[in-house]
């Protein structure tokens, strides 16, 4: 398996935690009305998104290597 292969599962896995994990949170904070829980939701949503984004770039990137 390429280093390309092993970035792009790793960064995919961390982006589906994060959505994960906050649409967890804001499911607790619709049903606690916990403060902590709607920020953390959100975060991770955010932290989601962004590592996304970097997903995107990077296999951008190292889709141009040949030596990957």
């Amino acid at each position: 398996m390429s280093l390309r292969t092993v970035h792009i599962i790793f960064i995919t896995a961390s982006a589906l935690l994060c959505v994960g994990f906050g649409a967890w949170e804001l499911h607790a904070y619709s049903a606690i009305h916990h403060g902590s829980d709607l920020v953390m939701g959100v975060g991770s949503l955010l932290c989601g998104a962004a590592l996304g984004v970097y997903g995107k770039a990077v296999y951008r990137k190292l889709k141009r290597l040949s030596y990957l």
